[in-house]
């Protein structure tokens, strides 16, 4: 495996418009039922009064950050002097760990439902790749670092204010010299989902994200290890028979991965792709049961096993797609 990650070639240039949008003002929340969407076939869902879709499993929430922006990923091909390029052991062969942060929509399964799609990711490497899922259901990308050090207040620039500033173990236990990071291994960071709650301790301004995406890339590196950032995974929201856009800090994330260096998988818009390829969104589709009940749990936003499986094999398909150097330990 590389001492690296970024196979030459790097990442594939050129944006993706997200179709559609949302036929209410809010956005799906990560733990919660689709409210005023209304389902092809006419069905609508039930919404607060301020048209805002709430949560009503996970307390995972709201997102309206970039909403309706273009969907592209990073070239890396003009990036930093210090993005990490693989150098050899690409072939799957040199033993490597990837490290995976985020939220729930990532998080192993602790239940029949909600799955997300880091615990099933190391089914698709051979024997030398282990993957250490540490994403969280409910997590900010502030609160996954700092947890209950972050405050439930303000400060003047609008962000929630820190109370400490001490990271919380799990990201500590990366930075770990003896059982974190190492060189050749991967961090991939998965976030923007909770990060647009109004409210502390989650919510998560724009230029803030942007710059913890940084930081962790930053530590990364100097592990030796590849960061890849990936756009948040969308909610299953239908305008006729088309999947459409649900999620924002979509600019965020591509632009945070062209400023340091790191390759972008624009997830949100490949789980689109994958609802359409399936026909999630046929004009009689029933959200209860069928193949949305199938691939979705009830909120319509967290994954059934089946789902997170399928979403899983989407990233490694990216990987392949985008030359990373992890693709030569894909089964």
């Amino acid at each position: 495996m590389a001492t690296g990650g970024l196979a030459t070639g790097g990442v594939s240039t050129g944006g993706v418009q997200a179709t559609g949008g949302l036929t209410t003002g809010g956005l799906p929340t990560e733990g919660g039922s689709i409210g005023g969407i209304t389902a092809s076939g006419g069905s609508t869902r039930d919404a607060s009064p301020d048209g805002t879709i709430r949560a009503d499993a996970a307390p995972d929430s709201v997102d309206t950050a970039g909403k309706g922006e273009t969907a592209g990923i990073a070239d890396t091909n003009g990036a930093k002097p210090d993005t990490v390029v693989a150098t050899g052991g690409s072939n799957g062969t040199t033993p490597i760990k990837v490290w995976i942060a985020g939220d729930s929509t990532v998080a192993t399964c602790s239940s029949a439902c909600p799955c997300g799609w880091g615990g099933q990711f190391d089914a698709l490497f051979n024997a030398n790749i282990t993957v250490n899922n540490v994403a969280v259901a409910g997590r900010s990308i502030q609160t996954w670092l700092y947890q209950d050090a972050v405050s439930a207040t303000k400060g003047s620039d609008g962000e929630c204010t820190l109370t400490s500033s001490t990271y919380n173990a799990r990201w500590t236990n990366l930075l770990n010299t003896t059982t974190g990071m190492k060189a050749g291994d991967y961090l991939f960071i998965q976030f923007g989902i909770n990060d647009g709650d109004t409210a502390c301790p989650r919510h998560v301004g724009g230029a803030l994200y942007q710059k913890y995406l940084g930081m962790m890339a930053q530590a990364a590196k100097d592990k030796g290890a590849q960061p890849v950032f990936l756009t948040p995974t969308s909610a299953i929201s239908c305008s006729g028979s088309n999947a459409v856009a649900t999620r924002g800090f979509l600019t965020e994330t591509k632009t945070a991965g062209t400023t340091f260096g790191v390759p972008v998988i624009d997830l949100h818009q490949l789980s689109i792709s994958l609802y359409n390829s399936l026909k999630l969104c046929p004009n009689n589709e029933d959200y209860s049961a069928g193949a949305v009940g199938n691939f979705f749990c009830a909120d319509h936003t967290h994954f059934e096993a089946a789902g997170a499986a399928q979403i899983a094999k989407v990233v490694a398909q990216a990987v392949k797609d985008q030359k990373l150097g992890l693709a030569g330990y894909l089964l």
